[in-house]
Formats: C-alpha cells, sequence, structure tokens
C-alpha cells in the first residue's frame, strides 16, 4: 500500500515536534507543502526532496502528495501546528477519496494555542475553545455568532488568524462583541512567533487589546473571569481546592 503522511509540525522549532513526526520526516522521499513551511523545514531535512504550492492552492497541494505516493515514494504533507487544527488533514481525507490506493496517517503536532500557551504560562486552565478571525472560508457572520456563544459561556479563547493586511480591524471587531459580556478588566495575552528567534509575548487587559496591533503570525488569548496575573504570567485556575502554607 502506497503511504502519505499528513504531519503537523508545530509552531516551527524542530525541538517541539513530537518524536513520531521527526521519525517519519527522515523516513520520506518527499515533503510536500505551503512555501513558508516548507522553508521551515529545509535546515532540518536538507536531504530531502520538497515541494510547494502557494497560499490558496491548498487542492492541488494535496493532489500533488497523493500523485508522489501513487508512484510508490513516501510522501508528508505538513502543516504548521497540529495537521487536523486549521490543518490539511481533513482536506488530505476528502481528496484522498479519489486515490483508494493511498493509505492516510495523521501525525499530530503542537498547535499554536497548545505552544503559546505554554509561552504566557497557563491561560487554558480550564474550558477552552478555539476561534479563527480569518472569513476566507467562514463567513465574518458565522465567526460572530461564535464569538458571542464563547463570550457569554466564559470560555478562554484563543484566537488564531487574529489580523492581516485586508482585516486590519477584525481583532478589534471581535473585541467589541466580546466586550458585550466580558468586563474590560479581563486578563488576555499575545504570543508572536511562537518557538521562533523573533517570539515575544504581552499580557493585557481585554480593554487594552481592543487597540493593539497583531499580526497573522500572533495567537491571542482571551481570559475567562477567573484568569489572572501570577508571577507575570497569565494563569487560568483549575479549581483544586488547596491549603495554603
Amino acid at each position: 500500500m502506497n503511504k502519505v503522511y499528513v504531519i503537523g509540525m508545530g509552531p516551527g522549532a524542530y525541538e517541539q515536534m513530537t518524536v513520531a513526526a521527526v521519525e517519519a520526516l527522515k523516513g520520506c522521499d518527499v515533503i510536500v507543502g505551503y512555501t513558508v513551511y516548507v522553508d521551515l523545514m529545509k535546515k532540518y531535512f536538507p536531504e530531502k526532496e520538497f515541494m510547494t504550492t502557494p497560499m490558496r492552492k491548498e487542492p492541488e497541494r494535496c493532489r500533488l502528495a497523493f500523485e508522489e505516493a501513487k508512484k510508490g515514494r513516501v510522501t508528508a504533507m505538513v502543516c504548521s501546528g497540529d495537521s487536523g487544527i486549521y490543518g490539511m488533514a481533513g482536506l488530505m481525507y476528502e481528496i484522498g477519496e479519489e486515490y483508494p490506493e493511498v493509505e492516510i496517517e495523521v501525525l499530530p503536532g503542537v498547535t499554536a494555542a497548545m505552544g503559546g500557551a505554554a509561552v504566557l504560562g497557563a491561560p487554558l486552565g480550564h474550558d477552552c475553545c478555539l476561534i479563527s478571525l480569518s472569513d476566507l472560508l467562514t463567513p465574518w457572520e458565522l465567526i460572530e455568532k461564535r464569538l458571542r456563544a464563547a463570550a457569554q459561556a466564559d470560555f478562554l479563547i484563543a484566537l488564531y488568524n487574529p489580523s492581516s493586511k485586508k482585516r486590519k480591524d477584525y481583532l478589534a471587531r471581535a473585541c467589541d462583541i466580546l466586550l458585550e459580556y466580558k468586563e474590560e478588566s479581563i486578563i488576555c495575552g499575545i504570543v508572536r512567533n511562537i518557538a521562533r528567534e523573533e517570539e515575544s509575548m504581552n499580557i493585557l487587559t481585554l480593554k487594552e487589546l481592543r487597540n493593539t496591533e497583531v499580526d497573522m503570525f500572533s495567537t491571542v488569548y482571551i481570559g475567562n473571569k477567573m484568569t489572572k496575573i501570577i508571577k507575570h504570567k497569565m494563569v487560568t485556575p483549575r479549581g483544586y481546592r488547596y491549603d495554603r502554607k
């Protein structure tokens, strides 16, 4: 059976890839992915053959991987973060119906919400959700509905794709919705370039977040009523009972 791996490569650092992902990539003949992600892999696996497609060419990228696997070559489709969370795993299974002779194996990775949370401290210590502010594939009306539902339920929220050149005001719009249900003083956080050389973090209030500029390399965290700052870190208690000494 010919095989293609769908691999979550984590936020960008070799050390944050799983052992299973690294071993699978070592055994591959060809690595396929979005140009930016493949460039990150080249320095770790220079001996491999790489194939890329630009953004918005995801179906073509999937077929490229399947065509290579059909030739008997062990192929990897790499995705940033986790391959199943805003990644290529779902589309690979959909298009994989055209290639019944090719086996698919999905290998998980550290998604941005997890990688950034570790930088901030422990912001996702209770019930949480992930919401992308990109309306490229999801109508803004549906994004707004999900923001309202999460805010009403006091979920901890990790926001993916919070801004871009064409969507500069989307984070502010999201904050305006959240502020209908959450206090201005709610603790929030931003992590940029997770696990990369330019990594940075910022802890601020929801009111301050509303007027803060971010980009596509940022992941934004919205706390709940229990979220607080401990030792300069963003922490959401789980609710364990313990005796203070």
